[in-house]
């Protein structure tokens, strides 16, 4: 998922905050109702399950709706819509039954239909989901996305109203987390078409299924709140009544909050941390995320290997995270985060196996090396581009830094910082108007391939348009013909990792965390490193 500059990491491009900073909690004796404040760092680009990337959009989702399953901790799987999941021998066949007693907020019924109509929406050409390509692996999948193949022909099936039969075209490893991924919610098709392409823009234009209601979100403000859902199935065991939202991207304006009670939870950096670590409210989430630069090889210069190293090898990641970010971020081992995944026979964290130590190290002396020979063999004599990256306190100073270390590889070097809107940023990373963009990426699942398959060729979110036939080759390998052999998968999986980063088609500057302060009486929320990193249906404020 795209992650925010910044603060959540900021959001997408993150510098360092993602996560939501809750911002006051009040509870009406009387009335006996629980309320509580968040803050994010940054507005809601859409709410449109087929449509969403980023991850405030698909929190939001992940707690105003609700798919076949919901991850507890540790990525655990538990049924949500499904109370029964049958898996084929050869785990090419899914078979679900759902329960009898979902509706939508707008009094239909929920059914295996609305899973139909929803993955069958994401993978039409027409609706250009960012994301349809983790619906490869389902009968079909692939062929809809190459054009061969209707839509209507993906293999999922509706058996009357309770029965759901998906069928694969091989055995896809982590099939169970993704059917707790937003992007495999089931959707009303009476109010999709009932509110057309204004669908998922605004709390108003959309029905939900899922613990929370969204209210007052109009698609460009900066405060609304999530209700409890008075038609979801399990509303007897959501304890909090209202959650009210706020977008706020000062770090210090939101701990003065903290500290005056007005805030529950806030995000703090750099001098705060040291501050509050040892404070009982204090919380590190680590995250299963990684910032990075990606380089617009539309750009002929970022074409040329040697020029994309010495943009990599001019920066010194240690001052980055402990001195600029100082939230608990840490130095990248390279681009899939450390802590994901384990080798299946070894026990050893891909990042360390697959790590190229040249790709992630400042070597200045070797950059500027690299530079000289790089621009004699594009015919130039100086590099000069504009850095793009979120407008959140985090982005801006992640800008500013990368700024000050690429310029030192000398007198011709120019870099303009440019600091925008996350959403305006997502636009204009997806439409290739970019030079160079501080950008993120989270895991939807703890899989290294939820990383690695971003940059198999023309893959949506591949905006730099980097390419190498081998890498292709392994990604497809991976997910294919060694999908049943964990070791080769495994292997495959290492050796792509390694060419990304021995031919640096993105340059990673950091393992991204965030360090939060909660409100201790706060209870009950569920947080994961990889997919939705917060599921708030058992959220409680305790006495």
């Amino acid at each position: 998922m795209q992650i925010k500059s910044a603060v959540k990491l900021g959001a997408v491009a993150l510098a360092s905050t993602f996560v939501l900073a809750a911002c006051g909690s009040k509870t009406s004796d009387s009335a006996k109702k629980q309320s509580v404040n968040f803050m994010v760092a940054s507005e809601i680009p859409t709410m449109d399950t087929s449509k969403v990337t980023d991850t405030i959009g698909l929190t939001q989702l992940a707690n105003t709706e609700e798919g076949l399953y919901r991850l507890g901790k540790n990525s655990s799987v538990h049924n949500a819509l499904a109370t029964k999941t049958v898996v084929s021998k050869d785990k090419k066949t899914y078979t679900f039954t759902l329960r009898k007693n979902a509706k939508w907020s707008n009094g239909d019924k929920v059914t295996a239909k609305d899973f139909v109509y929803s993955w069958q929406r994401t993978v039409n050409p027409k609706t250009a989901s960012e994301y349809a390509y983790l619906f490869s692996g389902i009968k079909n999948a692939d062929k809809i996305a190459a054009g061969k193949a209707n839509y209507k022909t993906l293999g999922i099936k509706a058996d009357g109203d309770y029965k759901l039969t998906v069928t694969l075209d091989r055995p896809v490893p982590y099939f169970k987390l993704l059917m707790g991924f937003a992007l495999f919610f089931p959707q009303n098709q009476k109010a999709v078409e009932k509110y057309g392409s204004k669908y998922g823009t605004a709390s108003n234009k959309l029905v939900y299924n899922g613990p929370y209601k969204s209210v007052g979100w109009t698609g460009t403000n900066l405060k609304w709140k999530l209700v409890k859902n008075p038609q979801y199935w399990n509303k007897k065991h959501i304890k909090m009544d209202t959650i009210n939202y706020q977008v706020v991207k000062d770090s210090s304006t939101a701990l003065n909050l903290y500290n005056s009670k007005k805030l529950d939870v806030t995000t703090i950096t750099g001098s705060q941390v040291a501050q509050y670590k040892n404070n009982k409210a204090y919380k590190l989430r680590k995250e299963a995320s990684t910032f990075y630069l990606q380089l617009n090889e539309k750009r002929s210069y970022f074409k040329n290997k040697k020029i994309r190293q010495a943009v990599s090898m001019s920066i010194d990641r240690n001052q980055l995270t402990s001195k600029v970010l100082a939230d608990g971020s840490q130095n990248p081992l390279g681009y899939v985060s450390a802590g994901l995944a384990e080798n299946p026979k070894t026990g050893q964290d891909f990042a360390k196996e697959a790590q190229v130590k040249s790709a992630v190290t400042q070597n200045l002396t070797q950059a500027k090396k690299l530079l000289k020979e790089g621009l004699k063999e594009e015919g130039m004599s100086s590099l000069k581009f504009t850095l793009m990256a979120d407008d959140t306190p985090a982005g801006k100073a992640t800008n500013e830094f990368l700024q000050s270390q690429i310029e030192k590889l000398g007198s011709n070097v120019k870099v303009t910082v440019q600091n925008i809107p996350f959403k305006t940023r997502l636009t204009n990373s997806t439409n290739g108007k970019f030079d160079a963009v501080v950008t993120g990426w989270g895991a939807d699942f703890a899989d290294p391939i939820s990383f690695l398959q971003l940059f198999v060729t023309g893959n949506s979110n591949n905006n730099g348009s980097w390419s190498n036939k081998e890498y292709d080759k392994l990604i497809k390998a991976s997910s294919t013909t060694d999908a049943n052999n964990e070791e080769k998968r495994w292997d495959d999986m290492v050796k792509a990792e390694k060419i990304l980063m021995q031919e640096q088609g993105i340059v990673p500057i950091y393992q991204q965390a965030a360090s939060q302060l909660w409100n201790t009486k706060l209870k009950g929320e569920v947080y994961n490193s990889a997919g939705i990193n917060f599921d708030y249906s058992g959220l409680n404020l305790t006495k």
